[in-house]
């Protein structure tokens, strides 16, 4: 099947606090949000301030590769 030229794509969002402090020791995991955006709006790639669970604060998520 062949890839779709769509402008909306997929992305992951991930927590830019937890990757650069290399996660507390007593969480579990790193934050991760999946949402869409137009990729001929948006070209460059996407950050949006999201909720931690594991910081316990609204935290900067940039966008990741698949």
């Amino acid at each position: 099947m062949a890839k779709s030229k769509d402008a909306r794509v997929t992305v992951i969002l991930e927590c830019t606090g937890c990757v650069r402090n290399g996660v507390n020791k007593e969480s579990t995991g790193i934050s991760r949000y999946i949402t869409q955006k137009n990729r001929h709006n948006t070209p460059s790639r996407l950050e949006l301030r999201k909720f931690c669970p594991y910081c316990y604060k609204h935290k900067i998520h940039g966008e990741i590769k698949k």
